[in-house]
């Protein structure tokens, strides 16, 4: 393939890749999204492989990576649970900054390139030197995130004493290396500030990640997104490959973008998430000189009980949260809404921006149970109507119906926008117990007059409400 059919199949795969962004923002159309994103990596990966930068002798390599990288993804698909997304989307992130890294390291051995200026000498090595940065960032804590959304490591934020200062020194000390790196006489001078570099890079992404509490995690998610789209790009630069540039600059962007979206949803800026802290739990309050003073009482109520609430209910609104994804509840809900909507009542779901532990988390579990679009509301579409519902019903949520985010101004979550569910006439929580939400907050919902909870797993419950309904 000649140059100039490559870049002609790097454009037709740059725009597919565009429309599968466009796609992707509705969920009538993202399957088609879908479509036109393997479409152009399709495109890109054999304009990539019959390129004239890719010799004869490279191919069987070329197709072995493909072959073997394939296969795990296939496996992976087919093995991992849709409540595993989240920290599977985390550990490919992490394959791409550890990419970003491995690409830099090889741009820097590499002889073979010769420059003719020493300007685009260090050019290069600039961007070799911020792509490893990036790489590394993105790797340890695309690390660190798939541990704490595993639950291999804890929710909790770890905030060193001073650790402000510490991102602070690491900064100053990397761009010193910096300018060491770009002083370097030869490959063995510039290797010492390269790998000091990129060990602090990784020491840097796993501070940052761990100071972050678990109700930031899906905004982490998000942004390491972002970071991996800026690391692609920054190896698109070193390989002098324009496709990579422009397919990481727009997951860098989207990623930026969507991370803005959600820390306005949760009322927080960027600079704070990063700074970390949130989600470590609340202080129990405590009556003078006594112990925990309970809220309230807390109303259970039976699966039939429940039943009866929906079969006389004419307006109920659905918010699914990560319990309902852990139940694999999501079947049982849709045909739940499928009889209450034969019956006449008026069935809608409230999705949160953070619902769940990455972005779209609840949204993807509803398409594959294949409840329909247009009853899926977002937060803004549908919190004005709680008031004018008989029921609504929170099903593993925790956070994101905390009243006390409007109520509370000393909580942790305080100014944080929250589903209004306490307004309905009846409100239905089902949780397996009373245990605080993964910001580790108390939710005064739990002792709301006009509550109930329905307490055990959310598949065997609304399984048995199911069989209430028809009975």
């Amino acid at each position: 393939m000649s140059s100039s059919l490559a870049t002609v199949a790097y454009i037709g795969a740059t725009i597919l890749f565009i429309l599968s962004l466009g796609g992707l923002s509705n969920p009538e159309t993202a399957r088609r999204g879908n479509l036109f994103g393997m479409v152009g990596m399709a495109l890109a990966v054999l304009a990539t492989i019959l390129g004239p930068r890719v010799t004869a002798a490279g191919v069987p390599y070329i197709v072995l990576a493909l072959v073997v990288g394939g296969a795990v993804g296939v496996i992976a698909a087919r093995k991992v649970q849709m409540t595993q997304m989240p920290e599977l989307v985390a550990l490919m992130h992490s394959l791409v900054g550890l990419a970003a890294c491995l690409v830099g390291f090889a741009s820097y051995v590499d002889t073979s390139t010769v420059f003719p200026t020493a300007a685009e000498k260090a050019i290069h090595e600039v961007e070799i030197y911020v792509g490893i940065l990036i790489g590394a960032v993105t790797f340890s804590g695309s690390i660190v995130a798939f541990g704490k959304l595993s639950g291999k490591i804890g929710g909790k934020p770890l905030l060193l004493p001073g650790r402000h200062g510490l991102n602070l020194a690491a900064l100053l000390v990397v761009l010193w290396f910096g300018g060491r790196f770009l002083g370097a006489h030869d490959i063995a001078d510039g290797m010492l500030p390269l790998a000091v570099m990129t060990g602090i890079a990784l020491l840097f992404g796993i501070h940052m990640v761990m100071a972050i509490g678990g109700a930031d995690m899906p905004v982490v998610v998000s942004m390491l997104n972002s970071y991996s789209g800026w690391a692609a790009a920054a190896t698109g630069f070193m390989l002098s490959n324009d496709l990579l540039i422009v397919t990481g600059a727009l997951v860098g962007s989207s990623g930026a973008i969507l991370s803005y979206i959600m820390c306005r949803a949760m009322n927080r800026n960027f600079l704070s998430v990063i700074a970390g802290g949130f989600g470590g739990g609340a202080p129990v309050k405590k009556a003078e000189g006594g112990p925990a003073e309970p809220q309230g009482e807390v109303v259970p109520v039976s699966a039939v009980e429940t039943a009866e609430l929906l079969r006389e209910a004419k307006s109920v609104i659905i918010v699914p949260g990560y319990g309902m994804a852990v139940a694999q509840a999501q079947h049982t809900v849709n045909e739940i809404t499928r009889l209450l909507r034969g019956k006449g009542v008026d069935v809608r779901f409230a999705i949160h921006p953070v619902a769940g532990r990455m972005p779209g988390h609840m949204n993807v579990l509803l398409a594959e149970a294949k409840v329909p679009y247009d009853i899926v509301m977002e937060m803004d579409e549908i919190n004005a109507d709680f008031p004018e519902a008989d029921v609504s019903m929170v099903i593993g949520a925790n956070d994101i119906v905390n009243p006390a985010a409007q109520d509370d101004p000393s909580s942790p979550i305080a100014g944080m926008p929250v589903l209004e569910v306490w307004k309905a006439r009846t409100s239905i929580v089902m949780k397996r117990s009373m245990a605080s939400g993964y910001a580790g907050v108390d939710n005064p919902l739990f002792y709301k007059e006009n509550n109930r909870m329905l307490f055990g797993d959310a598949k065997k419950m609304l399984d048995e409400v199911l069989s209430a309904l028809k009975g």
